[in-house]
């Protein structure tokens, strides 16, 4: 690949994959759209490429980039916190944004890797395969349904195209500090540990999520360039891990033994459960995840400890 085109390439997934691309494809000229709305550019100071500050759900692509053609196009730019209710907004940007990107990649056919997310799967308590039926429980999740259905609308017109949909998990690791309360669980968890203060979680704590490490992330999105047919994939760990077993972990690493503070839990919309079903990804890429969630925490405190990595916990 000699030009590669990363919308959100800001955010957290984003950058993490704009460094892995850079490092893997080292000749090649690498362009990243982001408006910054939840990126930060802390996670691109190492970042050797092109920045277009623009929000993709209202930029002519065309026009932006007439000189240039891509060899695959990575979107992973949206509004990605689930608890923004502005249906317009949400559904809007997140649509319009990835319609902009097919339209451009159509006459090329350039190959398009899109974030979708387990969201999509709804409150189910069990495996999640990608063949059942999306249950969206909020407009956030609704909106990567409609990615979904227009890539393979897309890929139905142009059937050489490669248009791959991956369902992320639970992600963490490295770059997600800026996020916030949008963080991941484990992110927030250590953060409230690692000052001295008992971690707080719903009551139980024995909700559970496929924690997948943004090594392992970043290693299917790329492999998914390769993809033999357009389709939809997940993106996750393989491994259900409940907040009690993140805590008992973060504990372990940590040296500490802290009691938890549970608290009811306000969202009617709140995901109980997800375990992602990783043989498709399996069968299609040889992809076998990295990290367990328990070696995945510990190699992530490590980093968040480290001397040269003091941005993560800002």
């Amino acid at each position: 690949m000699k030009n590669i085109l990363v919308t959100g390439g800001a955010g957290f997934i984003g950058s993490n994959l704009v460094l892995a691309l850079q490092e893997r494809y080292p000749d090649a000229w690498i362009v990243v759209v982001d408006d910054f709305r939840s990126g930060d550019f802390r996670n691109l100071q190492s970042y050797r490429g092109d920045i277009v500050a623009a929000d993709v759900s209202r930029l002519d692509f065309g026009r932006q980039f007439s000189r240039m053609t891509f060899d695959a196009i990575f979107h992973q730019a949206s509004i990605t916190d689930t608890t923004v209710h502005d249906q317009r907004l949400q559904v809007h940007d997140n649509v319009e944004g990835f319609r902009r990107i097919l339209e451009f990649a159509a006459p090329n056919l350039t190959p398009v890797v899109y974030a979708s997310s387990a969201a999509t799967y709804g409150t189910r308590r069990t495996v999640m395969r990608e063949d059942m039926a999306p249950e969206p429980a909020n407009v956030y999740a609704f909106s990567k349904v409609q990615l979904d259905h227009l890539a393979r609308a897309f890929s139905k017109q142009y059937l050489a195209w490669r248009i791959v949909g991956l369902r992320y998990f639970n992600v963490y690791g490295p770059h997600e500090a800026h996020k916030n309360a949008a963080s991941s669980m484990i992110f927030q968890l250590y953060s409230q540990m690692v000052c001295g203060k008992r971690p707080r979680v719903f009551a139980g704590g024995e909700q559970k999520r496929d924690f997948v490490s943004v090594t392992d992330v970043v290693d299917l999105t790329i492999r998914a360039v390769e993809a033999p047919a357009s389709g939809v994939y997940n993106c996750g760990s393989g491994v259900a891990y409940s907040f009690n077993q993140v805590i008992a972990s973060l504990n372990e690493c940590l040296g500490t033994n802290l009691e938890t503070d549970y608290f009811e839990n306000p969202y009617r919309f709140y995901q109980p459960h997800t375990e992602a079903d990783m043989s498709r990804a399996k069968r299609d890429f040889g992809f076998v995840p990295q990290y367990h969630p328990k070696a995945g925490i510990a190699h992530y405190v490590e980093t968040l400890k480290s001397a040269d990595s003091a941005w993560v916990t800002d």
